[in-house]
C-alpha cells in the first residue's frame, strides 16, 4: 500500500485521537449524551473538540483527492508527497488548536486545505 493510502487512514483516525484528548480524564463524562458534555467543556477540552469536528470535515475532501489523483494516474511521488504535508499540517494545526494560536492554527489549515486542492489539479492535468 502506497504512503498516500496511508495517511488516508491516518486522517480518519485523527478525529478519535482529539475527540479523546477532550474526554481524557474527565470523571463526569457523559456518554448517553457525549456531544451535549462535550459543548458545555472550555479551554483545552473545547478546542479539542472544535479540532475533532474539523478533521471530520477535513476529511472527505482530502480522501477524494488522494482517490481520484490516483484513479486518473497522477504521479505518485507527488501524490505521495501532497498527503504526507496534508497530514503534517493537520497534526501541526491539531497542536496549534489545543495550544490556542489561532492565527498560526489558521495558517496550517490553509496549508492542509492547498494541498488537498494540489491533489485535484494534479490528477486534471497529469492524470489518464
Amino acid at each position: 500500500m502506497n504512503l498516500s493510502y496511508w495517511c488516508v487512514l491516518a486522517a480518519g483516525v485523527m478525529p478519535v485521537v482529539t475527540v479523546a484528548i477532550a474526554k481524557w480524564g474527565k470523571r463526569d463524562f457523559d456518554n448517553s449524551e457525549p456531544r451535549r458534555w462535550l459543548e458545555k467543556q472550555e479551554g483545552v477540552r473545547r478546542r479539542a473538540d472544535a479540532a475533532h469536528r474539523n478533521h471530520f470535515e477535513a476529511f472527505p475532501f482530502f480522501a477524494a483527492g488522494v482517490l481520484v489523483a490516483q484513479q486518473l494516474n497522477a504521479p505518485q511521488d507527488t501524490i505521495n508527497m501532497l498527503a504526507g504535508v496534508f497530514i503534517i499540517a493537520r497534526i501541526v494545526y491539531t497542536v496549534l488548536y489545543l495550544t490556542n494560536h489561532a492565527t498560526l492554527r489558521s495558517l496550517s489549515w490553509t496549508v492542509g486545505y492547498l494541498c488537498v486542492i494540489a491533489l485535484f489539479l494534479i490528477a486534471a492535468f497529469h492524470g489518464a
